[in-house]
């Protein structure tokens, strides 16, 4: 009788634990979101300068890196980056990555190197943070129009001949369809640019960024802690064709799973 009550006591409160577990997610995820939008505003007239023209781009970037530093700090949602192989400065890449979080655009804003670019959903010119850049630097694409895809492909492959690296999620999105999130299948777009524009390809495994945060955070919050980034060896287009388009998908899909954390 005595054991019973002991273990309904201890089972009573590791509910309560859990329970308060979840409240602080969600309260942490309220103060992210006062954060980003801190520091967006405060930002907000450089961001307007440097976004009114190609010229100054490359500052865009870095006040991006910037921002990224201090709301990372400011969250305690910190990205530790492990490199296969160092990535040049100098150098124009087609960064390709698994997405399972609204974090990952900050992660990639202090991983990439040089001047970048993201191509992203056409919904997010209706983000009230992102659309400055969805409407200047960055590409939005409509995800059920080949029109869309198709220009929004070759304004990167014009981005891409100018040097502006491009950050590209080739799931399409973050799938609602399962938690703990599992890597969906890619879209062929990035691959078939990289080949016909001879532009290295870097896989990103975004390794655990969902613990920290999964999607936009409305189910299930978010908590300060270290996220996991692996970011593999750079892989050569120049001696590839279009009909390797589907083995590069492979290749990149392949690696960027090898390194997911899914429990």
């Amino acid at each position: 009788m005595i054991w019973n009550r002991n273990f309904n006591t201890i089972y009573l409160f590791l509910v309560f634990l859990r329970g308060m577990k979840q409240r602080l997610r969600r309260v942490h995820r309220i103060y992210v979101i006062f954060i980003i939008i801190f520091f967006f505003l405060l930002f907000y007239p450089f961001y307007y300068f440097a976004a009114s023209n190609t010229r100054y781009y490359p500052w865009l970037n870095k006040l991006r890196k910037f921002n990224a530093r201090c709301c990372s700090f400011f969250t305690g949602i910190y990205f530790r980056l492990t490199f296969e192989h160092p990535l040049e400065d100098d150098q124009t890449y087609i960064y390709c990555a698994n997405h399972s979080s609204n974090l990952d655009i900050m992660a990639f804003c202090l991983l990439a190197s040089g001047n970048f670019h993201f191509m992203g959903k056409e919904e997010l010119l209706k983000n009230p943070v992102l659309k400055l850049f969805f409407n200047t630097i960055d590409i939005p694409v409509s995800r059920t129009s080949n029109i869309s895809a198709f220009r929004a492909f070759k304004k990167a492959g014009h981005n891409l001949e100018a040097g502006r690296s491009l950050i590209i999620f080739p799931e399409g999105g973050i799938s609602a369809e399962g938690y703990p999130p599992v890597l969906s299948s890619f879209k062929n777009g990035p691959f078939r640019l990289a080949i016909e524009k001879k532009i290295l390809v870097v896989p990103v495994t975004l390794c655990d960024v969902w613990k920290k945060m999964w999607d936009d955070g409305e189910k299930y919050g978010s908590s300060p802690g270290i996220c996991d980034i692996y970011i593999h060896k750079a892989i050569p287009t120049a001696h590839l064709t279009l009909a390797d388009t589907e083995s590069l998908k492979e290749e990149v899909f392949e690696l960027i799973n090898s390194k997911l954390v899914t429990r």
